[in-house]
């Protein structure tokens, strides 16, 4: 604008001029052109004089509000990325609840979050039943005192397994607590197996979100609020005052399950015109060149900065991705390799440039798990993927390696789906890790047998004394017979028989229990077969029968005709089974007679495809601090005791797929629950 109207007034105007006059002067400019031109160029002038101000106040009318705007979104980033840290610290609490962490240890994991932000005032794990199993506070209620909206949540959380929050509302935090605060929970829903143990419930305080993750230097340049739904305020903070409406802009802050949006308004008012109009513009068009300069040095230089800078992110995401151990492999949507890290080239045992647009079938495939690549290939071509599952790559040198695959879609800045991006771990240590702790756990459960056949011996050499008794004392009769002929000197059979008999069912009932204790101590490989609940009882009941004598103990099964089979290996389940009566018995040891009884019933879960078998006992029960620790290695009530029986039984059961818990009778005494996956046929 200002070379258009500065060259052609100074110079085009004059010789124009003279071009005209001088060869024609019998025909002079017209003297409306003459005055109607200058006016024109004046006028044009002072538009220019009046219009970049304005032009200017627009600018930055515009630059505020795309500074608000980006400013916003930082802020917005900074609270999810401040939340999604506080997710990712609930979900280790979540895991540590699932391992079975004693109560305190929940108590410091909860209460420490409470200190990395003041904006979470309170962590809690509360049962199906609303009940409190865990809190941060410091004396928890018993009861949740849930909210209609948080209860949706938590049934939200529980039907699609997913962390969610909760729509804000007013709550009260702790008895002690000011009430009337905007609070919002986070549900994350805890399962065991298919058992639902509950949701670890975060509360946070709105407000305190404002406070805590909202830079000091935006909060004095702008009105930050917290809306809801329905652009109800749950939240504020002007520490500069309140805003003037000028400059606003909403972003919603993605929560699952919540909607809640960040407003943010400018405490800025519209710029203003310059006082002296005139005055300005020619300060403003004699700046206008050293202010284009500074602008194109100020543009060069933030380029160069900006060209500086992403040359060091890429050489930092590229030295970040060098040093990872975890392969990363990036495919097409037909299945060529696009992209692979140094991690992925050093696991498969070949180069880059062996890899990188390499189509299917690919060198690390094995032989024997061709089929299974093939498969997924198609998978891949019709636009599906696993996003985990575990196979086997092979090294040129023929080494096979478990590797675990992780793989999700690969979408450009447009949204379109361009391929697929897999992280790889090799496995072979946890492979061998677990083989050990396998032969670990067989180990410990032959021990366990041995230990427990240790603790029957004195009561099977009682047992066998008695059929043994028994047997000479008929065969004595028998021979007494013999030696005392009828009258007519023969033997009556029929006096013998009976003695005969009795002396072979004591012998046959010696020999059942020989067979069952070599049963149960011979050891050999886990075999998983169809076996009923029935016959397992039935197989040991003269090992149970062997214990409970001594202690007076009666000894009771309820088991329903119907009840489908078990998918189990049959010596692991009957050592669990002993182990666990054998805890029953001793613990009505002190009981009074008439309560000594001991049930093992078994019923059938449709829904869950599970048979749940209930040891049930009428003893003195088990205390809170003993309960924490039940299952715990190495621990043991029992100054003889190794404190092994109870870990190595959740551990057999836990092998079958199923759940090993414990619960107080309302008789008195303790049931012991567990579940065994039903048989299909």
């Amino acid at each position: 604008m200002e070379n258009h109207n500065t060259v052609p007034d100074q110079n085009t105007y004059p010789a124009t001029m003279t071009t005209v006059t001088r060869p024609a002067p019998r025909l002079p400019f017209p003297n409306t052109v003459r005055w109607l031109l200058p006016v024109v160029l004046v006028l044009f002038f002072l538009a220019i004089l009046i219009w970049l101000p304005w032009q200017a106040r627009q600018m930055e009318s515009s630059e505020r509000q795309e500074q608000l705007i980006a400013d916003t979104l930082w802020v917005e980033q900074t609270i999810r990325f401040q939340l999604g840290r506080h997710e990712e610290d609930l979900r280790g609490v979540g895991n540590e609840i699932l391992a079975g962490a004693s109560i305190a240890r929940l108590h410091d994991r909860m209460a420490s979050e409470l200190k990395t932000g003041l904006e979470l005032k309170r962590v809690r794990w509360v049962t199906p039943a609303g009940m409190v199993a865990a809190s941060s506070d410091e004396a928890p209620l018993p009861q949740a005192n849930l909210t209609p909206a948080s209860r949706d949540a938590a049934e939200r959380a529980r039907r699609s397994r997913h962390a969610v929050y909760s729509e804000p509302g007013t709550q009260t935090v702790d008895p002690a607590g000011a009430p009337g605060a905007i609070l919002m929970d986070y549900h994350l829903p805890l399962f065991r197996g298919e058992t639902y143990l509950g949701s670890l419930v975060a509360t946070y305080q709105l407000s305190a979100i404002l406070d805590e993750m909202v830079p000091w230097w935006f909060a004095q340049d702008n009105q930050i609020t917290l809306l809801d739904r329905d652009d109800r305020i749950l939240a504020r903070r002007a520490a500069a005052g309140p805003g003037h409406g000028v400059y606003t802009h909403k972003r919603a802050l993605d929560l699952p399950g919540a909607a809640v949006t960040l407003m943010t308004d400018s405490v800025k008012s519209e710029p203003k015109l310059l006082p002296n109009l005139l005055v300005g513009s020619v300060i403003a068009l004699s700046l206008a060149l050293l202010w284009s300069l500074l602008a194109l040095w100020g543009h060069i230089s933030r380029r160069l900065a900006a060209e500086e800078a992403l040359r060091q992110q890429m050489a930092f995401r590229t030295a970040m991705e060098n040093s990872l151990v975890t392969g990363l492999r990036a495919r097409d949507l037909e299945g060529r390799i696009t992209y692979v890290n140094p991690a992925f080239s050093q696991m498969v045992g070949y180069p880059e440039e062996e890899l990188v647009g390499r189509s299917p079938p690919m060198p690390y495939w094995a032989p024997e798990v061709m089929a299974e690549y093939q498969h997924r290939l198609a998978n891949v071509l019709a636009g599906t993927v696993t996003p985990q599952f575990e196979t086997i790559f092979q090294r040129p040198d023929g080494t096979r390696i478990p590797v675990l695959i992780f793989e999700a879609p690969l979408v450009d800045n447009e949204g379109r789906h361009t391929g697929w991006m897999g992280s790889i771990l090799d496995i072979s240590d946890r492979k061998r890790i677990e083989e050990l702790n396998r032969e670990h756990q067989e180990k410990l459960q032959a021990s366990s047998r041995l230990a427990t056949m240790g603790e029957i011996a004195s009561m099977l050499a009682h047992e066998l004394n008695q059929p043994l008794a028994a047997i000479s004392s008929y065969t004595t009769g028998a021979l007494n017979l013999l030696e005392r002929p009828g009258v007519d000197g023969s033997v009556n059979a029929g006096t013998l028989k009976p003695a005969l008999e009795q002396a072979g069912a004591q012998a046959r009932r010696a020999g059942q229990i020989i067979r069952s204790v070599h049963e149960f101590v011979k050891k050999r490989e886990p075999e998983r077969q169809d076996v009923s609940v029935v016959s397992m009882v039935d197989s040991i009941r003269a090992l149970i029968d062997l214990q409970a004598r001594p202690h007076q103990v009666v000894f009771q099964t309820s088991i329903p005709a119907n009840l489908p089979d078990v998918r189990a290996d049959r010596m692991l389940i009957e050592q669990v089974l002993l182990n666990l009566t054998r805890n029953s018995i001793e613990a009505m040891s002190g009981m009074p007679p008439a309560r000594r009884v001991l049930r093992v019933e078994a019923h059938h879960d449709v829904d869950a495809g599970q048979v749940a078998v209930n040891v049930i006992d009428c003893g003195h029960g088990i205390p809170q601090e003993v309960a924490e620790r039940l299952f715990s290695a190495f621990f043991s009530t029992k100054a003889e005791g190794m404190g092994m029986g109870l870990n190595i039984c959740r551990t057999a059961i836990e092998f079958h797929g199923g759940t090993l818990t414990h619960r107080d009778n309302p008789q008195g005494g303790t049931i012991f629950t567990f579940t065994l996956p039903a048989s299909e046929s």
